[in-house]
């Protein structure tokens, strides 16, 4: 779904607030979640979302007008196919994005974004049986994987780089740090 679980929210904005990165990725932004919640903490941020479904970017008027900030620059695509670039950020968001890739194709993103620079990488994944398929006719909202809290500490484990999570009764967030 487009939307976003409040749980680990509060979590994950103190990590923001104590990092205040001044350039972002968020991939899959969906409703812009991530955006409305850090964009006041931090306002000189350059935002970048990458959306694979195009819809979205209309429907939650995600790109930034004169009038109201959202994400600087959107580029529609599927993650996997994105350029390095724009990985090579202080912060890359993946919330509510890997359980929507198989398990490989999740790991090779993770594995991805750490070599092209990003400093830290925000996940949020749900860590309870969540199957869903295609919503609204959007193919890329079916889950893939079901991720489970010791099995995304091992992927991270294999990151290196600094590690702090916070595992909720639904979500699991994780906060990886270059360090």
């Amino acid at each position: 779904m487009p939307t976003s679980d409040a749980e680990g929210k509060d979590w994950s904005l103190n990590w923001f607030r104590y990092h205040l990165p001044n350039t972002v990725t968020d991939v899959g932004p969906g409703e812009g979640t991530y955006a409305k919640l850090f964009r006041p903490v931090h306002e000189g941020v350059w935002w970048t979302g990458i959306e694979a479904h195009r819809p979205y970017i209309q429907r939650f008027k995600l790109k930034s007008t004169k009038t109201r900030r959202m994400y600087d620059e959107i580029h529609v695509e599927d993650v996997r196919e994105s350029e390095d670039h724009l990985f090579h950020r202080d912060l890359v968001i993946l919330g509510d994005v890997l359980e929507h890739l198989p398990r490989e194709d999740a790991v090779a993103l993770l594995e991805r974004t750490v070599e092209a620079g990003a400093w830290n990488i925000l996940v949020s994944v749900p860590i309870v049986d969540s199957p869903q398929g295609e919503v609204d006719g959007n193919p890329h909202e079916a889950h893939l994987h079901q991720w489970s809290p010791d099995d995304m500490d091992q992927v991270f484990a294999g990151l290196g780089g600094r590690v702090e999570s916070m595992r909720g009764s639904t979500l699991g967030c994780w906060w990886w740090n270059r360090g």
